[in-house]
Parts: structure tokens; sequence; C-alpha cells
């Protein structure tokens, strides 16, 4: 079956390859992890329209912004008042990350219909980020998560530093699983692991989900979000897919970082994960044209090229 985009040069799709998932869901965070890195705020007309355009392009989850004190992340201070003039597009999803309880008050007041919550692997990244330690951080969360889950709000988990930490090194996959264990019994809906400081190599990736398979968690109930700091982060996803997951998270464009890990750069591009997937045969409801069309326009905002590769090579 062709994967032909019209306007799009050819692509000549894989064999068909035992263990790759038909279908994969995109989750996009450039709304949210992209521009929280940003070194000054964006306008939020120019952030409504990048999360319209972004659904417009058939992305069926758009991470919307976060609920953190701004504070701690002044890039995304006007959260309630985007939530409020947000059009939803139906059928999308539309997530809001929440650090704690009052986060979530806000969120619930907002109406919002999924959120995600945040915890880290290590310690000390627990104490960078959330200024608690590694059991301090899943305390204050527990209560985040029943509430939510009581009033019918889907919940996400983020697990951050998986596959290496700054300041402690290697992460051991156990440690990994653990940690995400206790997400999991607190009744999060998915456990999305995150390379955040982009170390991870396809090996690596393969140690983790297997040791989360050995726990009796399957891949397929994971997601994985890739930093592309050593360039490693489509081939880290390619593994992942083969070992069973079948939801990544990415950025239009490359944007993001982490604001809290100095050494994490841009997140996947979402662009170069379409073209990857289209080369598969992988199914995934993105039109890359509408998508290319949409970084080109936010990077013009920003005043800089998008890092994405099939940005470069397709726009203008």
């Amino acid at each position: 079956m062709s994967t032909r985009t019209p306007g799009l040069p050819q692509t000549v799709p894989a064999p068909e390859e035992e263990g790759l998932p038909p279908r994969v869901t995109i989750w996009e965070v450039g709304p949210r992890d992209g521009l929280q890195n940003e070194s000054r705020p964006v306008d939020l007309a120019v952030k409504l329209e990048f999360l319209e355009r972004l659904a417009a392009a058939g992305l069926p989850v758009v991470e919307a912004t976060s609920l953190v004190h701004p504070k701690w992340v002044p890039q995304l201070a006007d959260a309630e008042e985007l939530l409020a003039r947000l059009p939803r597009r139906p059928g999308v999803r539309y997530p809001v990350l929440v650090p704690n309880e009052r986060g979530l008050d806000r969120a619930l007041r907002a109406g919002v219909e999924d959120i995600a919550v945040f915890a880290s692997a290590t310690e000390t990244f627990a104490r960078r980020n959330l200024n608690r330690s590694f059991d301090e951080q899943f305390a204050m969360l527990e209560p985040v998560v029943a509430r939510a889950v009581a009033e019918g709000v889907r919940v996400r988990g983020y697990l951050s530093m998986c596959f290496g930490d700054p300041w402690e090194g290697a992460v051991p996959p156990e440690r990994v699983v653990a940690s995400g264990a206790r997400l999991a019994e607190m009744g999060v809906d998915q456990l999305s692991l995150g390379d955040t400081i982009g170390v991870a190599t396809p090996g690596h990736v393969l140690a983790v989900l297997a040791a989360f398979e050995r726990a009796g968690t399957p891949a397929v109930t994971l997601a994985v979000h890739f930093h592309d700091t050593y360039g490693q982060a489509l081939s880290n996803t390619l593994t992942a897919l083969r070992a069973g997951v079948r939801t990544v998270d990415s950025s239009a464009g490359g944007l993001g970082g982490c604001p809290f890990a100095g050494s994490a750069t841009g997140n996947l591009a979402t662009e170069d994960l379409v073209w990857m997937l289209d080369g598969l045969g992988v199914r995934h409801g993105v039109d890359l044209p509408a998508l290319v069309e949409t970084s080109r326009w936010m990077a013009e905002r920003l005043g800089r090229p998008s890092v994405s590769r099939v940005v470069a090579a397709l726009a203008p």
C-alpha cells in the first residue's frame, strides 16, 4: 500500500514487519512541553492558534498547557485564560499538566477532562523539579490522582529520568519499574516513560521495557517520551514500537526541553515521527503537510528555524 501524501516526495514503505502496530497514537506535547522552555512567553493568541492548527492537522491528543505556579513556569502563566478561550475540536483530547492539588482545583474549575501528573524516577530530580524527596513526591500526587479519578477525569502519569539523570547517572531499569508501579497503583490510565536528558539508546529502551514486562506491565500499556539530545529519539521510538508500545509523545517542530534539567534539548519532532511511520506503513491520522506548515508558522513567531529535519526538508 502506498503511503504517498499529495505534494510530498514518494516514500516506499517497508514490507509489513511482524510486531509493528497497525496504528500509533501520537501524543502532541508542543504547546505545553515545548513552549514551557521558551526564554520568553509566547502571546496567548499565538498559543491558541497553535493548538487549533495542531488539532486541525489530525493530532488526536494535544497537550494544552500546565497549571504549575507561574513562579516556576512563567511561560504558561496564562493557562486559565487559555483554557477558557480554547475551542475544543470534537474527538480531540486536550490534557493539562497539574503538579498538585491546587493545580487540580484549577483544572476542575476550568472543566478539564484529562490531566497529567509528573514524578521522577530519581531522588535528585524529584528535589530539583518538585522540591520533594523521592517518596514525598508520591505522597503529594496520591490525593491528586484519587480526586481526579473520583471526578471522572482521565489521568496520565509522566515518569522522568527513566534512562539517565545528569546528577545520578544511569538509572537501573528496576528502579524505573518500581517508580512506575507507584503511579500505577494510584490509578493513572497510562504511564509515559521519559528520557528527560536524551541519553537513551535502543538497547537501554529494550532493557527498561523488558523489566516492565517481567513485572506484569506490558509495553502496549505504556507510552514513550524521547528527547533527541544525542540523535537517538527516532531509533529509540522504533525500538519501542517493535517491543509493543503504541503511544508516542512528540512535539511539533521538535520544540521543547526541560527547564529543570539544563542538558535536556528538544523533544522528538512530530514531523520526523510521522515521516518514519509513513515509511513503515503505520497509520497515525496526521496530515503531514498541514503539520509542517504549522511548525513553519510557529518557527516564524519564535524567530528561529525548526529543528525538525522533515520541516527543514519540506517547508518552502
